[in-house]
């Protein structure tokens, strides 16, 4: 995947100038081994809901592996719609929000290649066979087999994050909208 610009970056306070995407998109893609992340997704209903997961940012995207048989999968499933969220403890510390819709992964070698790198990355032995992935249960991900979703991202907030906030920090990092 390619990785575009933003169509828009848009400072949050009133007289201060936008964080460049680089500076947003590197928090993304630079995994923190106690970073969590929290998906939104819409219940039938209407009513939020909203989960604890493992994800990864990988080539412009975000992706998380979930059962199909959770509550957050069969929202999605219903309704493309979510948000993440998570906070950075790296210093400046950053919080991010990206809005947009998941959708479930289908190809044998995009699904292979997102659970190669949760392994890599996050030391989960995942094995991928007909289409599903397989491997030790995750807490935040239900029982086996499991599903790769990937969250295409419309709108992404970017936020001086409360947690490792030290001297200097806040002014280094300014609360940005990116619209893509």
């Amino acid at each position: 995947m390619v990785e575009h610009t933003p169509v828009v970056e848009q400072p949050l306070v009133d007289g201060q100038s936008a964080t460049p995407w680089s500076e947003g998109r590197q928090r993304l893609e630079t995994p923190e081994r106690e970073r969590i992340y929290w998906l939104a997704t819409v219940s039938p209903d209407g009513r939020p809901h909203i989960r604890p997961i493992l994800g990864l940012w990988l080539d412009g995207a975000f992706y998380f592996i979930t059962a199909e048989t959770t509550r957050k999968a069969r929202n999605l499933a219903a309704d493309s719609r979510c948000a993440i969220a998570s906070s950075s403890t790296a210093p400046p510390a950053v919080d991010v929000i990206v809005e947009g819709e998941a959708v479930k992964v289908t190809g044998d070698a995009k699904v292979r290649w997102v659970a190669d790198a949760f392994a890599a990355t996050m030391q989960w032995p995942l094995e991928v066979g007909d289409g599903a992935v397989l491997g030790p249960n995750a807490p935040t991900a239900g029982p086996p087999p499991y599903a790769v979703f990937e969250l295409t991202r419309r709108t992404v907030f970017g936020l001086p994050g409360v947690a490792g906030m030290g001297e200097g920090q806040a002014a280094s990092f300014r609360a940005t909208r990116w619209r893509f």
